[in-house]
């Protein structure tokens, strides 16, 4: 499944390691005693360095695609209902944009990615990753779900867009100081 966003790059959207591992209660008030798990207790279906994996190899085996194009691995690594949908010659036209205007994914290789959600399992069971690596003067912005098979998580949707990344914040400088005369 390809995760389609009106965009008129190949695929979008987000996913930050600077969220927290487990939701913080919303007050310091003890939860009720019946209640089994509180959201602050609640696991992550996978934690953050299965997703950074996921996210890294699925975006390296993509920019490979991208250079050589050549999508069968992309296509043979992910879930059986993503390749019943998506031979290698459909992958090579939706990714046409990026391998045209030959832009590498390394960035996902040496930066950290900045989660906007964290990951989440949809009502399918479906493993939800979404987010950005902060790479200029685009950004890569993610959206991947991933489908647990065999005890494996592996690529059943894609979405990557490379929008201008947001401006860095102006550094003031403060005028040097002249040495004071002794």
């Amino acid at each position: 499944m390809l995760i389609r966003k009106t965009a008129p790059v190949a695929l979008a959207v987000g996913l930050s390691l600077n969220l927290p591992l487990v939701a913080q209660p919303a007050t310091a008030q003890p939860a009720p005693a019946n209640t089994q798990q509180n959201a602050a207790t609640q696991k992550l279906p996978v934690d953050l360095s299965q997703a950074l994996y996921l996210i890294r190899s699925t975006l390296l085996t993509l920019n490979d695609a991208n250079r050589s194009g050549n999508y069968t691995v992309l296509r043979d690594l992910a879930a059986p209902a993503f390749q019943a949908r998506n031979s290698a010659a459909d992958l090579a036209l939706n990714f046409v944009d990026l391998r045209q205007r030959r832009f590498d994914l390394f960035g996902a290789a040496l930066l950290a990615p900045t989660m906007t959600a964290q990951p989440q399992l949809d009502a399918n069971g479906m493993l939800r990753l979404t987010g950005f690596f902060p790479t200029r003067p685009l950004q890569i912005d993610f959206d991947l779900l991933f489908q647990n098979v065999d005890g494996h998580w592996l690529l059943f949707g894609i979405s990557i867009a490379t929008p201008p990344a947001a401006p860095l914040p102006q550094v003031q400088q403060q005028p040097a100081k002249k040495p004071a005369n002794r």
